[in-house]
C-alpha cells in the first residue's frame, strides 16, 4: 500500500490505515492512568464493547496481562453477556467509537442505574451519549474515521487498554512504544506477493489461525467489511482439530505467528485438505510467509498492519470500493 499511489489515496480506509503510524507516534500513555488508579482500588477490570471496539484492545489486553502476571483479574465480555454479571467490584471500561453503540449505552445506563462508581468511557467523539451516562469518558486522539472499517481507532483503542496491563504490572511502555510507529509503517507498506493476492482471489473461505489475542479475529471480521469475501477465524490450534473437513480446495489459511513445533502439523493437514498457507510472522517459515519487522512485545500491532495491507491488495485486485460496503453500517447498532 503506498499513498503516492492514486489508487490508494482516493479511498479514506487506506489513509485511517497509514494515520496509524502518527496515532501510534502521539499516543499518551498518561491518558490511562485513571483507569489504573481505579483497577487498583478494585482489583478487576472488565473490558466491554462491541466488534472492532473490544476485539483486539480486549484480547491483547488479557493476553498482555496472563504473560505478565499481574496480580488483577482482568476479563472481557459482549454488553449484553456483561449485563447478567455482578460487577460491583469491577473496573469497567466501555469502549464505542461512535458513543452511540446501543448495546454499550445499555450497559452503562444499568452501571449507573445500580450506583456503580468505577466504570468510564472510551470514544472517538466528544459530546456522545455514552460520555453523559458515564463517570468519566476519554476521547481518543486519532479522531472520527470516515471508512466504514475500523482501523487507526482500533489501534489507539489496544495502545490504551495494554498501557493500563503494562502500568499494572509496573512497566514502562514508552521505550518499545517509540519503536512502533516505524515498524507499523513498513508493515503496512511492504509489497504483498501477486501469487498470494491470487490464491485468494480463487478462495471460497479465507480462514485466519493464530493465538486468542484478537489479532486474527479482528482480521477475520475485517476481511468481511473489507473484502467482502467469506472469512472464519480458528483460535490457536483450533485449524489442527477438525475444519479440514470442510476446507474446499483451493482455500486459505493466514497463521499469524505459526507454532513451530506444528509446522509439520500445519503442512499434513492443510496438504491433505489442498489448501493454500500463508504465513504473517517475524521470520521465514516452510510456508509462503510474509516476513514483518520485530516488535518484541507490541507485535501484535505489526501482525495487524501486515493483514490490513494484504487485505486491502485483495479488494483491489477485485475492483472494491474500499470505502462503502453494500450493507455494512458504520454504526452497527445505533441507539
Amino acid at each position: 500500500m503506498n499513498l503516492k499511489e492514486n489508487k490508494y489515496a482516493q479511498f479514506h480506509l487506506c489513509r485511517e490505515m497509514m494515520d496509524t503510524v502518527d496515532v501510534i507516534r502521539k499516543f499518551n500513555s498518561a491518558s490511562a492512568d485513571f483507569i489504573v488508579n481505579s483497577a487498583r482500588q478494585t482489583g478487576h477490570i472488565l473490558f466491554s464493547g462491541e466488534g472492532s471496539s473490544r476485539i483486539m484492545p480486549a484480547k491483547n489486553a488479557i493476553r498482555k496481562a496472563l504473560r505478565f502476571g499481574i496480580p488483577t483479574f482482568v476479563h472481557t465480555e459482549g454488553s449484553h453477556q456483561a449485563a447478567e454479571y455482578k460487577l460491583d467490584n469491577y473496573t469497567v471500561l466501555l469502549d464505542s467509537n461512535s458513543g452511540r453503540t446501543k448495546e454499550t449505552l445499555m450497559l452503562a445506563h444499568q452501571l449507573k442505574a445500580a450506583g456503580h462508581k468505577d466504570f468510564f468511557g472510551v470514544t472517538a467523539n466528544a459530546g456522545t451519549p455514552l460520555e453523559e451516562v458515564c463517570e468519566k469518558t476519554l476521547v481518543l486522539g486519532c479522531g472520527w474515521e470516515n471508512a466504514v472499517a475500523a482501523t487507526k481507532s482500533v489501534v489507539e483503542q489496544t495502545l490504551l487498554f495494554e498501557t493500563v496491563i503494562w502500568k499494572l504490572a509496573g512497566k514502562d511502555i514508552t521505550p518499545e512504544l517509540n519503536a512502533l510507529a516505524e515498524k507499523v509503517e513498513k508493515a503496512l507498506t511492504l509489497e504483498i506477493p501477486a501469487e498470494i493476492i491470487n490464491w485468494v482471489r480463487g478462495a471460497r473461505t479465507i480462514y485466519f489461525a493464530g493465538m486468542n489475542d484478537g489479532v486474527t479475529e479482528e482480521l477475520t471480521l475485517k476481511t468481511n467489511e473489507i473484502t467482502r469475501r467469506k472469512s472464519d477465524f480458528l483460535e490457536g490450534t483450533y485449524a489442527l482439530h477438525g475444519p479440514e473437513e470442510v476446507m474446499e480446495d483451493g482455500d486459505i489459511v493466514f497463521v499469524v505467528n505459526p507454532i513451530e513445533s506444528e509446522y509439520q502439523k500445519y503442512q499434513t493437514v492443510f496438504g491433505g485438505a489442498n489448501v493454500h498457507v500463508v504465513a504473517i510472522d517475524t521470520k521465514k517459515t516452510p510456508f509462503t510467509t510474509i516476513v514483518v519487522p520485530d516488535a518484541g512485545d507490541l507485535q501484535a500491532y505489526v501482525y495487524l498492519a501486515a493483514g490490513w495491507n494484504t487485505l486491502v491488495e485483495i479488494a483491489q485486485a477485485d475492483g472494491i470500493n474500499l470505502d462503502k460496503p453494500n450493507r455494512a453500517r458504520k454504526v452497527g447498532n445505533e441507539m
